[in-house]
């Protein structure tokens, strides 16, 4: 198992909408997410900076394969489209990258 975390800016103006998106995300988004071993994902909001900090657990074995597999899923895309326009991604982030990956720096369990 891996923890992970990521960040991204959000559009002040957009956050009471992805507030409720994320208040009840889509069964098949979520479904999508468990089968590429996503576990205990949350999304934190910083306010009045507007960041999105993400955390989740991967538990898988080809981490590039199964996010392929998320985004080859239509209602994961739909789910991003309507979400995607909330967001701001980092100037800094890597090629590639929509969320910035962040380094893990202390973990207590």
């Amino acid at each position: 198992m891996q923890k992970m975390g990521m960040v991204i800016g959000i559009n002040p103006e957009s956050i009471v909408e992805y507030k409720a998106l994320h208040a009840a995300v889509w069964p098949q988004v979520l479904a999508t997410l468990q089968k590429a071993n996503i576990r205990n994902y949350t999304i934190f909001l910083r306010e009045p900076e507007n960041l999105l900090f993400g955390c989740w657990e991967y538990h898988g074995n080809d981490f590039d394969a199964d996010m392929a597999q998320i985004g080859e899923d239509a209602e994961t895309k739909r789910w991003w489209r309507i979400c995607g326009p909330c967001q701001q991604p980092l100037a800094s982030r890597l090629e590639g990258e929509h969320w910035a990956m962040m380094e893990t720096v202390f973990h207590m369990d």
